[in-house]
């Protein structure tokens, strides 16, 4: 047996296991927000494929998918750069697949800043002044060079247990960071994202998530994204105004491989 012959029905069975947890996925969404007295469309479903293999995404593009989550900037960079190919479509131009949306959802270190900068559509994870300056001037950079043909859309990551160790600007912090974030030229404040205290109630958590969302919105009512909900309370982030539920595990199985 050659192999190509070894390979393709391992493909095959990848493509229909991405398409069967996809498509349950998309459900529980729909029937969310019909819960919720929400439209369907309301609320996107971002793919998290971060530890998966670029074929895996590859494999979402062609089932519809066109936003797609990721992590860890080295890891991210490399899947940019390779999907065109993968795809089929050529690598020749710098935006990669137009078409294609990729969000840097995990914590962003200053001094990755600048790489990401090209290449993300939105950054989920700003919780200081300092890594939002980074980010605006690899994003003006990147602008200059004709890398990207608009701003980097930036969620402040909010902490709801104000625990620096798991990231996120504290609620009192908000205000300032929202305000340097919106007078930055090469960002665009679009909203907030949260991740639920560990071991916390989460329909309590993204109440007081909305809470902030809504103050933030009366000073500036373009940041609309609220950015909160994963495999196992999409549900209650949608009761509570979620725009963009983060869907790792549910969609992709188990990680494999580790994080380190």
């Amino acid at each position: 047996m050659t192999q190509p012959e070894a390979v393709a029905p391992q493909v095959d069975a990848r493509t229909a296991e991405l398409a069967t947890t996809l498509a349950a996925l998309l459900q529980r969404v729909d029937a969310a927000c019909l819960t919720a007295g929400r439209k369907p469309d309301s609320v996107r479903l971002l793919p998290v494929t971060k530890f998966f293999p670029v074929e895996d995404v590859a494999i979402l593009y062609r089932l519809g998918r066109r936003e797609f989550g990721e992590s860890r900037e080295q890891e991210a960079t490399g899947k940019v750069a390779a999907l065109p190919t993968l795809l089929g479509q050529g690598a020749e131009s710098d935006e990669g697949l137009p078409d294609v949306q990729w969000h840097m959802i995990g914590r962003l270190q200053r001094n990755k800043a600048r790489v990401v900068a090209r290449w993300a559509h939105a950054v989920h994870s700003v919780d200081s002044e300092r890594l939002a300056t980074a980010l605006d001037v690899g994003a003006r950079a990147a602008l200059d060079a004709g890398e990207r043909t608009d701003p980097v859309r930036v969620l402040l990551q909010v902490s709801l247990d104000e625990d620096p160790s798991r990231g996120g600007v504290a609620p009192g912090e908000l205000a300032r960071l929202a305000e340097h974030v919106a007078g930055s030229a090469g960002l665009r404040l679009s909203g907030l994202m949260a991740i639920p205290p560990l071991g916390a109630e989460s329909d309590a958590a993204f109440a007081r998530l909305a809470t902030l969302h809504t103050m933030l919105l009366a000073e500036h009512p373009g940041a609309t994204e609220l950015s909160a909900g994963m495999s196992g309370d999409l549900e209650t982030a949608i009761e509570h105004g979620s725009t963009c539920v983060r869907v790792g595990t549910a969609l992709m199985g188990a990680r494999p491989i580790t994080s380190a």
